[in-house]
């Protein structure tokens, strides 16, 4: 009853003072005898009146309700005291109110999740809304704060389903702010709650946060795909979320360097993440074949895509069909030196065998790709004459050789 006569008091008198007067929302809202359940109701007797506020009302709103927070001895306490700091939340967000910062973020430690010292569970929604806000007013002093929050929630398992509701909520607000804020720190953190074991609801806000983040997430990503705890899976999607952003071609083609190095340098014992693997390995090829090659290290491993794949009892014919054209594609010294010594193989095994189905094929790929390099080394040029002539070969290998020959300028 005491209540209910108090809200009607408060919206008579504040309708009284409807115009630009905070005066008396600001003497109720302070009153140091005054509940939790009280100032709660003056702010939404002043948000319900459209009287037009300014950050500066709401920010020592802010202060009041943080000095009064030991005061807090019920669970009934503490949800209108997180009412109170969304509300609150959202109206210094609004303000652009840029000098809150410090205080919010005791907002968001005060009322986090996971704190050990909570004395009564919350629900997350106030913490969530302090971490929008901070977002909102450009607090970029605690965006590493935020990373470590959203970081160390990636990490942990939540079996209790309240528990794991309450996080999540924390979860979207270190998201939506990481997201604001635009800061390439936040890349990671969002990208492993994408992938983390999150509801769905969750993991589309992260993967849809990713994108606005940063359009050139090359060295976050590498450091993902290069980390040895980071599974085949996860590096496979950090791959697929480079090639969905709008960096340079050039930052893809450093990503995919190092997508294929980790694909052949990882040994897993595991089918699926083998299959992984050399998913990512083709992609990264693909790419290279489409943007050039990022540094010398790419032959090494070009070359693995080609000889690891020849020796195979499984061989995938599409990696090696792949790395030929991204070879034949790069036109470089290198690449031709590449295309010339696996067409030297094929030479001495035509003559000493096995020569099947496998080389056959492999001879006209070879030969084809050295064809669209324009080479015109003379190394290759001896090697194509040399099997022109032989007798080792069919009059239609030799007429390829021949037709190769024709086209670099003989």
């Amino acid at each position: 009853m005491k209540r209910i006569i108090f809200t009607v008091t408060l919206f008579l008198v504040g309708m009284a003072v409807f115009a630009q007067d905070l005066s008396y929302y600001n003497t109720e809202y302070m009153r140091v005898d005054g509940s939790f359940a009280d100032r709660l109701t003056v702010l939404e007797a002043l948000q319900e009146s459209g009287t037009q506020t300014t950050g500066e009302f709401y920010h020592d709103a802010l202060k009041f309700l943080m000095l009064r927070t030991p005061d807090i001895t019920s669970r009934t306490e503490q949800q209108a005291a997180e009412r109170s700091l969304i509300i609150i939340s959202q109206a210094l967000g609004a303000a652009r109110h840029t000098a809150a910062a410090t205080d919010l973020w005791h907002a968001v430690e005060f009322f986090d999740v996971a704190r050990d010292a909570q004395r009564f569970p919350n629900e997350g929604n106030a913490m969530q809304a302090a971490l929008i806000a901070l977002g909102d007013i450009d607090g970029r002093a605690y965006i590493p704060h935020i990373v470590q929050r959203l970081s160390d929630y990636n990490v942990q398992t939540y079996r209790n389903a309240e528990t794991r509701r309450r996080i999540q909520t924390a979860v979207i607000g270190c998201i939506r702010a990481l997201e604001t804020f635009k800061d390439i720190s936040g890349y990671r953190p969002v990208f492993f709650a994408y992938t983390g074991g999150y509801d769905p609801a969750v993991k589309n806000i992260a993967a849809r946060a990713l994108p606005n983040i940063t359009d050139d997430p090359a060295d976050v990503i590498i450091e993902i795909i290069r980390d040895p705890s980071v599974t085949a899976p996860i590096k496979l999607e950090a791959w697929n979320e480079m090639l969905k952003t709008n960096a340079p071609n050039a930052s893809k083609a450093k990503v995919a360097a190092v997508a294929l190095e980790i694909g052949w340098l990882l040994q897993p014992t595991n089918r699926a993440h083998q299959n992984n693997l050399r998913e990512m390995r083709k992609s990264a090829i693909n790419v290279i074949r489409q943007y050039g090659a990022s540094g010398d290290n790419i032959y090494a491993d070009l070359e693995k895509s080609y000889s690891n794949n020849f020796i195979s009892n499984t061989p995938d014919y599409d990696e090696i069909a792949g790395a030929l054209n991204a070879l034949a594609a790069l036109k470089t010294d290198e690449a031709v030196a590449l295309l010339h010594k696996f067409l030297s193989e094929l030479h001495l095994r035509r003559r000493s065998g096995p020569w099947g189905n496998k080389e056959r094929q492999l001879f006209d790929w070879v030969i084809s790709c050295i064809r669209a390099t324009g080479t015109r080394s003379p190394e290759v040029r001896l090697l194509l004459r040399t099997i022109q002539g032989s007798e080792h070969y069919t009059s239609q290998e030799r007429n390829m050789a021949a037709s190769a020959l024709s086209s670099l300028g003989n």
